[in-house]
């Protein structure tokens, strides 16, 4: 059904990268020039503007892949990420501003300029393998999409959890892809073990706003047959309903649990829109193009639940709802919880740590390195 607030139309300013989600590629905020393309009405621009420049990957060789986190926000300690950057081009994404520590734009340069690391796997064999390693949950998809498009080709992920596996090390991934269905032979044996589990991100059913919000995501029918194939293959499936956007998709949130549950799902979480550092203006300019009779009551919804601002973690990420908005949305999201029978993400049962073993092909005496 398609949601009555969203109005795709023909932009007031048009939108020079086809297929992308930010309608603009404004500099960095640590660069000395601002720079932004745009169309003077002349014809100015070339022809490679108009028909949208293609997805360029730049190969990085970190020393360390495991990265240890200590954010009060979030409730993992370790994350590993494949990828900087992700294609799908989600105009809300947190994670594009940290593009702007490349000296790139959070815009479309955070969708067309990525980073890959192909030494990931090796790195983790060896991270793992150290002496003094402590085992604890590692998270993948948490900063970018780990199986955004290029994972088709590159299938570092796929790597990852190679490794992952042959050390019975337990991990979660959180994707709006189906194309983590590729990897249920290395994902299932895992998850028969407890030491996997899959969260799938729906924001809306609406396949107009989902293609206008997450234009080179899967459509929302795809992830949905992402949860039914990895809950029918064992694996621990859960439903990540984000973010919701006040006015916009946040009247789904039902729905999309109730289906999730239908096919599989047993826990689950939420988060709200957030708006950190250049996500806020993308968001805006984006809000204007494709939902101009709403997008003032967003907005205004959006800054009650942060104390008058566009973002504050202060108010947004607070462990209880402080406005009347962010408290219906948690009492909903509550109540669809004991109609569906889906449990929250932190009340389900942890991985398992006590499995995990160095392969006796690197150590030949792998039970002797075993940690919890």
């Amino acid at each position: 059904m398609a949601n009555p607030h969203f109005l795709p139309f023909k932009s007031v300013r048009p939108n020079l990268e086809k297929g992308r989600g930010a309608r603009s590629n404004v500099s960095g905020r640590y660069e000395a020039d601002q720079r932004e393309r745009f169309d003077d009405g002349w014809d100015s621009l070339s022809d490679d503007d108009k028909k949208g420049r293609e997805t360029t990957v730049t190969i990085e060789r970190p020393k360390t892949i495991i990265n240890k986190v200590t954010s009060p926000y979030v409730g993992f300690e370790r994350s590993i990420n494949p990828y900087r950057g992700c294609e799908h081009g989600c105009i809300y994404c947190f994670a594009r501003p940290t593009h702007a520590y490349h000296g790139l734009s959070p815009g479309l340069d955070f969708e067309t300029r990525l980073f890959a690391k192909p030494d990931a796997p090796t790195l983790l064999e060896k991270e793992l393998s150290a002496p003094k390693y402590k085992v604890r949950a590692i998270s993948i998809g948490t900063n970018m999409d780990a199986y955004q498009p290029i994972e088709r080709e590159m299938k570092i992920v796929r790597g990852v959890f190679e490794v992952l596996s042959e050390f019975n090390h337990p991990v979660s991934v959180l994707t709006k892809s189906n194309l983590i269905l590729r990897d249920l032979d290395v994902l299932a044996p895992m998850g028969r073990k407890e030491i996997a589990r899959c969260m799938i991100s729906i924001t809306t059913q609406d396949r107009s706003l989902a293609r206008a919000m997450e234009p080179r995501c899967p459509t929302p029918e795809k992830r949905f047959e992402a949860i039914e194939g990895l809950a029918k293959a064992g694996i621990r499936t859960g439903i990540m309903l984000g973010p919701m956007i006040p006015g916009l998709n946040d009247s789904e949130l039902e729905s999309i649990m109730a289906r999730a549950a239908e096919l599989g799902a047993t826990y689950s979480a939420y988060t709200i829109l957030r708006l950190p550092q250049e996500v806020s203006p993308l968001f805006r300019e984006w809000l204007e193009t494709f939902a101009p009779n709403r997008a003032r009551r967003i907005m205004h919804h959006i800054r009650t639940m942060n104390n008058g601002k566009d973002y504050d973690p202060a108010w947004s990420r607070a462990t209880e709802s402080r406005t009347p908005f962010a408290k219906l949305i948690e009492q909903r999201y509550r109540l669809s919880q004991k109609q569906t029978g889906i449990i929250r993400r932190e009340d389900h049962k942890p991985l398992r740590c006590d499995l995990f073993r160095v392969p006796t092909r690197i150590h030949g005496q792998g039970d002797l390195f075993f940690k919890n």
